[in-house]
């Protein structure tokens, strides 16, 4: 489907970051093609900047703990901690100053300033704004398991009515702000406005209907 979704309004400083080029894709085709878009950026990165091995770019001011695994390729920005035990492949950019806390997990995803997976999360093809936060054990899914058609639909443009991606693998948008409480889990394809509060414990999936 064409992309009726305006990054920007989710991501006020997508249009000035490295992925502004990016920004006439949809997310889930941004996800999509993680590795490639990622590999790109790594060959703009300022020079001195970045301690590189491999594709693997670590900023400089970065901490990452012993235990951390990292597979390229990666992007870790200025003053980001990852924790032992924090576990990063599939293709990621991540912006500066956040949190890849211990037990987390992220694949194939691009996270903006700030952010933090606190604590034994999940976050799959997704592209996650700046300042969000996730509480301990929360997950972002990214793949239909339960059905036998797996393409990933979202609620996207007039009336919130569902629509196709054509993509198979694809967690969340989540706009800036956002914040997803301890052990909540969001289904495959969510589109979530900025500064919206997911409650703890609890399921968010857009292609249910709202509870009346």
């Amino acid at each position: 489907m064409p992309n009726a979704i305006d990054l920007t309004a989710y991501i006020a400083g997508f249009a000035a970051s490295p992925l502004a080029r990016w920004g006439g894709l949809a997310p889930w085709e941004i996800t999509a093609r993680a590795a490639e878009i990622v590999r790109e950026l790594l060959a703009a990165l300022p020079a001195g900047e970045f301690a590189v091995e491999g594709e693997v770019a670590i900023h400089r001011s970065a901490t990452v703990e012993a235990g951390a695994v990292l597979k390229g390729p990666l992007i870790i920005g200025a003053g980001c901690f990852v924790a032992a035990g924090a576990y990063l492949r599939g293709g990621n950019w991540v912006g500066e100053r956040c949190t890849i806390g211990p037990g987390s997990e992220l694949k194939s995803s691009f996270v903006f300033a700030g952010t933090a997976l606190a604590h034994f999360n999940f976050v799959g093809d997704s592209v996650l704004g700046a300042g969000v936060n996730l509480e301990a054990g929360s997950i972002v899914c990214n793949h239909r398991n339960e059905r036998a058609a797996k393409q990933i639909f979202v609620q996207a443009g007039e009336g919130g009515a569902l629509q196709a991606t054509g993509s198979e693998k694809f967690g969340a948008l989540a706009g800036d702000g956002v914040r997803i409480g301890a052990n909540a889990v969001i289904a495959p394809g969510a589109l979530l406005r900025p500064g919206l509060v997911i409650a703890r414990a609890s399921l968010l999936d857009q292609e249910l209907p709202d509870p009346q």
